[in-house]
């Protein structure tokens, strides 16, 4: 909540994050004090260009940080610069076995490779691609998956499990480090969120490098959401995660928004408006859950970092306004009370009350913008 999270003062609030060195993926800085980003991946064709670009706007206009796009032929790494060139976020190469496809996403743009040494074949490829990614300014992520782990150490271990995960993790790590390559990052994902939590958490105290967290194959959008949460906020609570990407089996979009909720829940970051409604009973002085819906659609563009308390009635009505910047509590006749930074301020009808909440967020995200820019230029 803005202006009113004050962790010194509950400590019960703080988050340490764990100590992690930083990279850089295009612009972006990842690790060490940068604050968590938030990736999605699109699912159009990298080949279309244009179909990938038009994704990727409307990721970025729900906030992505960066974006990763999937470069499993030549066709594709062929569009890449274009889709680079247009896109304002750093623009991640998503690549499986071919070492000739890392080269070409690294000489088109990309800001990053996605890609697991190890897999690519013989030491002179890997150097080929280490190589092509130092001359491009290129960083990696190490991307190990529960369900690729490598043939010897599921013979190990018996079956995919934390350790294997791990084990697979550092030895691609090893294969950067011995080339002097420091600039990368490492997930070690599982569709199991047990699974996946142990193994970030053993990884998290065996190197420094930023972590990229995740639940693989998570599942649509509700089922997939609430694991996400479960797995990556444990981890995000417990310090572990530079940068995170929700899994879903929907429009990308929704993991940006999801991503973003799971950050702001947590106080790690804050973007738009963070709205606190009840769930409303038979006390309610107006349609709380329609209004809500409509607030969330009408305040979507708003990026600026708000509380909204919309709140059924006067029991947690005038308490949760206390904690917010605006609020909205129902009462009788047809009207309810607004709250301004946690004061009551004046009544309002409630078939006036979506128009005059808009107009009123609006006016105070406008605000907080220019004070937030008038900062920046003393």
């Amino acid at each position: 909540m803005t202006g009113h999270d004050h962790t010194h003062l509950r400590p019960w609030r703080a988050i340490t994050r764990r100590p992690s060195r930083k990279i850089r993926v295009g612009n972006v800085e990842v690790g060490g004090d940068a604050p968590i980003t938030v990736q999605s991946m699109t699912n159009t064709l990298t080949a279309d260009a244009n179909a990938t670009i038009g994704q990727i706007r409307q990721l970025e206009e729900a906030g992505a940080d960066i974006v990763r796009v999937s470069c499993p032929d030549v066709e594709s790494t062929a569009a890449l610069s274009t889709i680079v060139r247009a896109s304002k976020v750093p623009i991640v190469a998503d690549i499986h076995f071919h070492y000739k496809r890392g080269i070409e996403a690294a000489k088109a743009g990309a800001a990053c490779l996605r890609i697991n040494p190890g897999n690519i074949g013989r030491p002179d490829r890997v150097r080929e691609v280490i190589q092509a990614a130092r001359d491009h300014g290129c960083s990696m992520r190490i991307g190990v998956n529960a369900g690729s782990l490598e043939p010897h150490l599921l013979e190990k271990y018996g079956e995919p499990c934390p350790e294997a995960m791990v084990e697979s993790a550092l030895d691609h790590a090893r294969i950067l480090q011995d080339h002097d390559f420091h600039e990368f990052k490492i997930s070690v994902k599982a569709s199991d969120i047990f699974m996946t939590v142990a193994a970030y958490q053993l990884l998290s105290e065996q190197i420094d490098c930023p972590l990229h967290v995740g639940v693989t194959e998570a599942g649509g959008l509700r089922s997939g959401t609430i694991k996400s949460s479960i797995g990556m906020g444990n981890l995000l609570w417990a310090g572990i995660g530079d940068t995170i990407r929700v899994s879903l089996a929907a429009d990308p979009v929704e993991e940006i928004k999801v991503g973003f909720d799971m950050l702001k829940s947590l106080g790690l970051r804050h973007r738009g408006i963070n709205i606190i409604a009840c769930p409303s009973c038979a006390r309610q002085g107006f349609n709380v859950i329609k209004t809500v819906e409509t607030l969330e659609a009408r305040l979507a563009h708003i990026a600026t970092p708000m509380s909204l308390s919309i709140i059924g009635c006067v029991v947690n009505g005038p308490g949760e306004a206390l904690m917010t910047d605006i609020g909205f509590t129902g009462g009788g006749k047809g009207a309810g009370m607004v709250y301004v930074a946690g004061k009551p301020d004046h009544k309002m009808d409630n078939e006036q009350m979506v128009e005059h909440i808009v107009q009123l967020v609006e006016a105070k995200a406008a605000e907080l913008d220019a004070a937030r820019l008038l900062e920046a230029a003393e």
